[in-house]
């Protein structure tokens, strides 16, 4: 740490922090860059007058303007969480909040419940997939309004991205063994050489936006029913501008590292069944690496030698190469093919193309819009034939980048499925079919129930379609596996 430049050295802001806890009766809780004073209802954070490489709160001015911007950014995420900036008066020994003139500055938020937090909620096996779908809406829908780097701002070079990782592993070394930290080393170079011109093109279309930049579950809310984020980076632009798939990894990571891989893979098919934004996955491996070094220095810095671990391990695990492997789904309407491909992206780990939701898509239409209302037509042999080619193209993209996939679509026709095949064949990875079946009267009731999905299938579509289904040959049939049968096998989202 360095000292402040205005001389307001850090042992008599602490002193004022002190005073003023007692003055307000708050519990003190300290950050690596800033203290912040719990009240009954209330949280003032005060930040420390440091300059760091990456930070300067050098003077209260520096000061009360880093917590006006973070007043400023974090209120897109938690609106109701974050009230004002407020001066602070007196002196060290007599601090007065809202006093004048102003020596320091608190930004003051409502306090919250730490069991609010998500990972006090995954700690407790209290994080349910409610929420989890929840927040993947939610940081979709935040990534889309969030205002794209303009064309004319630099972009970050590759070698600039890999010299910040490797000082990210520096830092952490002392969780990795050796062997492990030069292998890891060694694939960071690698990897992100491949990713350059990847990494361009999404810039090229707008996928670098002003982001949160901190997205780990500690910073994550479930607050009065719905999520909210606090702690968005203010002090280093460059850290927030980033690319939406290096955010969304930070909650990807961090869901693995608390044991809970199925909720990570479950929480990145809603974002991407949200968002559409399915050319990331060639960069969502690196992404979670980078936030696990993150995290990793940061328990490092905080003299927390297992959290530091747990996260290099989490660097390791997502460095390793994926097992890809085809599932399709074939079946009517209600007959549990979404089910069925919840649960094996979950266990298997593997990356869901829904053709209700890409049909949709393809129209410029959310996934959950009615497609009549809107006055089109998208069911039609055309639209069919488009929204088939469309989930083959993502999932051989998907394949290429390592992951498992399976595709959410019915593949009543025999062509269907053997274009899938087919491109199993052509990239070498196994390929499954996962028939599901169910009486008439089932499929009926379970379409007149069913409400807030994206498909728009009714009894008058089954009828329509169980009459052009080809049922399954004989050599596609030692490829099929029932819903039972392929959830029994040994599979598991650990990797």
């Amino acid at each position: 740490m360095t000292a402040a430049r205005d001389g307001f050295a850090l042992p008599r802001a602490r002193r004022l922090v002190e005073m003023l806890g007692r003055r307000l009766e708050a519990e003190c809780v300290e950050t690596h860059v800033s203290w912040v004073l719990l009240t009954a209802d209330a949280a003032y954070k005060i930040k420390k007058p440091l300059t760091l490489p990456f930070l300067d709160y050098g003077t209260p001015q520096l000061r009360r303007e880093a917590c006006e911007a973070e007043l400023r950014l974090s209120r897109r995420y938690a609106p109701s969480l974050y009230r004002e900036v407020l001066p602070i008066g007196g002196s060290e020994d007599e601090p007065c909040l809202g006093g004048t003139p102003p020596i320091e500055y608190a930004l003051v938020m409502r306090r919250f419940a730490q069991d609010a937090l998500l990972s006090r909620r995954v700690l407790l096996g209290a994080l349910d997939e409610d929420v989890i779908d929840r927040l993947a809406a939610w940081l979709a829908e935040r990534h889309a309004q969030a205002p794209p780097a303009p064309a004319e701002a630099p972009a970050v070079p590759a070698a600039q991205r890999v010299d910040a990782m490797l000082g990210l592993l520096d830092a952490a070394r002392a969780a990795f063994g050796a062997h492990d930290a030069a292998e890891l080393a060694r694939w960071l170079r690698r990897e992100a050489a491949l990713l350059g011109r990847t990494w361009q093109r999404r810039r090229e279309a707008g996928r670098v936006r002003d982001c949160h930049g901190d997205l780990h579950l500690d910073n994550l809310l479930w607050l009065e029913g719905s999520i909210a984020a606090f702690d968005a980076i203010e002090f280093d632009p460059a850290l927030r501008w980033i690319d939406v798939i290096d955010d969304a990894a930070f909650v990807v990571m961090d869901l693995a590292a608390a044991g809970r891989r199925d909720l990570a893979m479950r929480f990145l098919c809603g974002w991407l069944d949200a968002g559409g934004d399915h050319d990331a996955l060639p960069a969502l491996r690196l992404a979670c690496v980078y936030r696990a070094l993150v995290r990793a220095m940061v328990a490092i810095q905080r003299d927390q030698p297992m959290a530091a671990r747990r996260y290099a391990a989490q660097a390791l695990q997502w460095m390793r190469p994926g097992e890809p492997r085809l599932v399709i789904t074939f079946g009517l309407p209600g007959s549990g093919k979404s089910w069925v491909s919840q649960q094996l992206l979950q266990r298997l780990g593997a990356i869901r193309l829904r053709a209700d939701v890409e049909r949709k898509r393809l129209f410029g239409l959310p996934m959950l819009a009615d497609s009549h209302r809107a006055g089109l037509d998208i069911y039609g042999a055309d639209a069919t034939a488009r929204t088939y080619s469309l989930l083959l193209t993502r999932a051989r993209s998907a394949l290429e980048a390592g992951w498992p996939v399976v595709l959410d679509a019915a593949f009543l026709l025999r062509h269907e499925r053997a274009k899938a095949r087919n491109l199993a064949r052509e990239l070498g990875v196994p390929f499954e079919i996962v028939e599901c079946t169910a009486e008439r009267e089932v499929l009926l009731q379970r379409l007149a129930q069913r409400q807030g999905d994206a498909s728009e299938a009714d009894a008058a579509v089954l009828e329509r379609l169980s009459s052009i289904v080809e049922p399954l040959d004989d050599d596609e049939r030692r490829l099929a596996r029932t819903p039972a049968q392929v959830l029994a096998e040994p599979w598991s989202a650990a990797r």
